[in-house]
């Protein structure tokens, strides 16, 4: 209750600030960050606004957990060198607050149909300064080229071209990203978290419901000259481009029932270190969960996620089905994954599946209730598999559309972990409050 209390006082008086950015102005084919983005996917396609010269948004997003986490393990004792310290002894765990951690949002209307989106990390979990999670420029007019046609073809086409957060899978519209945690309905993402950054562009064609994306990217979360080796050293190892895609279908079918249905695909042949499952720098909520007795909140930053370690060459596929009938909201993944590391000569599979069901109550849909169930199976080595388990439940209260007050329990199970390491028999569970705001 003391938690509970300390959170709704930090909410409340967040609120005097968010009403100090109440006059916003309008950026045209915009997401926003508050409650109004929820169930958004892509940037929504309105070709009616008309431009009404240059426009500066500035925006931010900041979430503060209350953390209740124990966990436990059947791991041997693996001394360190002079043997004088388990390295698989577990973290001890105790009730408190997590890091606050901020984003700050600036967007842009450029000219007509054109916008500009950076995002910069204030604080996160595994960096205490400041610094750039990506920018890109929103291309949904083309008012330099003066021809009917072209501005007809426009009326259906985005251009996305940066240094961004690529469109792989539905799932990254609704997990949370640092500060940003108002559209996730739970406190945790998933186990395998496809999420990253990375240098390239995304053409989008949309009408009538029907969705389709074409990208390519440099394959990094960071760009490159230099020469890279493979694992063999008399062979130098190809800097490959990504190329990824989506194609899916996005309908409001009557007043009360919306269906969306996506699949995705990412595929690179090489690379010097692809992050497609180790992209976020900012670091997971649960924190020191199944960590070491040695380790630290900055440096073990992605507590409860599994990385498979395909950092050379990568084949991922993802499915999406989004249901809303009424206030009921089904959201489905199943996602199937190939690669290897730089220094492998075999592919390894992994694959996840997550279901999640919500009912939102209220005239204004400001209160809601759900469950998450999430499972990832990874290949350690051809023919040795390991299994991770999680379900969450969680509710919610949109206190403004900018301010969201969260509570969670979550239980994650490990299993078939070798018994010499750490998430042997692991298990974290416990309750998690976070309090989210974003405008």
């Amino acid at each position: 209750m003391r938690a509970l209390s300390l959170i709704l006082s930090l909410a409340i008086c967040a609120l005097f600030t968010v009403n100090a950015f109440a006059q916003q102005p309008e950026i045209s084919n915009f997401r926003p960050y508050d409650k109004d983005g929820l169930n958004q996917f892509e940037p929504p396609k309105d070709a009616s606004k008309e431009f009404e010269g240059v426009k500066v948004r500035v925006g931010g997003s900041f979430t503060q957990q209350f953390q209740l986490l124990d966990h436990s393990n059947t791991a041997d004792v693996v001394y360190n060198a002079d043997s004088t310290l388990n390295l698989n002894q577990l973290y001890d765990l105790s009730p408190g607050f997590n890091l606050a951690v901020a984003n700050l949002n600036i967007d842009a209307q450029l000219a007509d149909g054109i916008t500009m989106n950076l995002v910069t990390y204030l604080s996160s979990r595994h960096h205490s300064e400041a610094w750039v999670k990506g920018g890109y420029l929103q291309i949904d007019r083309l008012p330099f080229i003066h021809v009917d046609a072209i501005d007809n073809l426009m009326d259906y086409v985005t251009i996305k071209a940066g240094h961004m957060e690529i469109n792989y899978g539905d799932q990254h519209f609704r997990r949370t990203d640092n500060g940003n945690a108002i559209h996730n309905p739970f406190v945790g993402n998933y186990i395998i978290d496809a999420f990253t950054t990375e240098i390239g562009g995304e053409l989008y064609y949309r009408r009538s419901g029907v969705l389709a994306m074409v990208g390519l990217t440099g394959g990094e979360i960071k760009g490159d000259v230099s020469t890279i080796t493979g694992p063999d050293s008399d062979k130098l190892q190809k800097r490959s481009p990504v190329i990824l895609g989506k194609l899916g279908y996005d309908d409001q079918l009557n007043e009360n029932i919306r269906l969306r249905v996506t699949g995705s695909v990412y595929y690179t042949a090489s690379s010097g270190r692809n992050t497609l499952y180790g992209g976020d720098r900012t670091g997971s909520r649960y924190y020191l969960a199944m960590e070491s007795s040695t380790a630290s909140a900055g440096t073990n930053f992605t507590s409860g996620r599994y990385n498979p370690g395909f950092t050379d060459q990568v084949t991922a596929i993802m499915g999406n089905v989004f249901v809303k009938a009424y206030g009921l909201e089904v959201f489905g993944t199943y996602e199937n994954i190939s690669g290897r590391s730089s220094s492998e000569t075999e592919t390894r599979a992994a694959s996840q599946f997550a279901i999640e069901a919500l009912y939102r109550l209220g005239k204004e849909e400001n209160f809601y209730l759900g469950g998450r169930y999430n499972s990832a199976t990874a290949e350690t080595a051809p023919g040795t598999e390991v299994t991770l388990n999680r379900y969450q439940l969680g509710l919610g209260w949109f206190i403004t559309n900018n301010i969201l007050l969260k509570a969670e329990y979550v239980n994650q199970d490990y299993l078939d972990f070798p018994t010499t390491d750490i998430r042997n028999g692991g298990n974290f569970s416990g309750g998690m409050i976070e309090a989210t705001i974003g405008f």
